[in-house]
């Protein structure tokens, strides 16, 4: 007896532990109003069957079943995502971080500022612990050291590759010209161009920082997790770049 109490108490917890795991993975998406409705109807449900309402009960279920059979069509983007959330931080991570230098992010931010002041639009990738192979493909190798000129000359708005992103991984620019998915979220401000939503939807598909520079109006911003900083200077950008990739004993050597 006493055995079996422990092992639904178990059990409990486990679910209990999986439900908040999947409710963070879908945090801020579009599926938790989903969700939501389909809670109420399934309480819904519950209640007709307790007072013997049998057509309202068989069509609520009707409703339901409907739902959750549509769910991987209409959420494909949210369950990617999720997956992919669940897939880096899980047992089957490549713990294999980026290696980059203090050299390499004083080269990007310096790039980013010129760039800035210029106003001419930008679109630079920090490939992170999940690969961006795919998108890399979509543009043109270049396989070159980073440094600020070279960043500049691809981005300059006469170049073929201007429209494009960036990709740097291995301590190198991998790719220029590169295309990226861009993201759906209903809450992103309608005055930001494709460039912006482009930042934010590769870093809802995977855990890389994206720097974009506004053509319009030089506004330097830093996409992650989904999410868009703005308004960034020198002095924020590289405080944000280096919590995220250099180890604080090489903190003091971009000044």
């Amino acid at each position: 007896m006493i055995w079996s109490i422990i092992t639904n108490v178990i059990d409990l917890l486990i679910v209990g532990i999986i439900i908040y795991f999947l409710l963070n993975l879908i945090k801020g998406t579009r599926a938790v109003q989903l969700i939501k409705g389909l809670i109420l109807i399934f309480i819904a449900s519950v209640v007709s069957q307790l007072l013997n309402f049998n057509t309202v009960h068989w069509f609520l279920r009707s409703v339901l079943t409907m739902l959750i059979v549509a769910l991987p069509i209409v959420f494909h983007p949210e369950l990617r995502r999720a997956l992919e959330q669940l897939g880096r931080g899980g047992f089957f991570t490549n713990q294999l971080v980026q290696k980059w230098t203090a050299k390499d992010i004083k080269e990007v931010i310096l790039a980013a500022d010129e760039l800035a002041e210029k106003k001419t639009g930008a679109l630079i990738v920090f490939e992170n612990k999940v690969g961006l192979r795919n998108y890399i493909e979509t543009g043109i190798k270049i396989e070159a050291k980073i440094s600020k000129e070279l960043i500049e000359n691809i981005f300059y708005k006469s170049a073929p590759l201007h429209d494009g992103a960036v990709i740097l991984g291995d301590g190198q620019i991998k790719a220029a010209g590169c295309l990226l998915n861009l993201s759906n979220k209903p809450s992103i401000n309608p005055k930001l161009g494709t460039r912006h939503r482009a930042a934010i939807g590769i870093t809802e598909e995977s855990d890389s920082l994206v720097i974009v520079v506004s053509e319009e109006s030089g506004v330097i911003s830093l996409a992650q997790n989904g999410e868009l900083i703005r308004y960034l200077d020198k002095s924020k950008l590289r405080e944000i770049l280096f919590k995220e990739f250099i180890p604080k004993k090489n903190n003091g050597i971009f000044d």
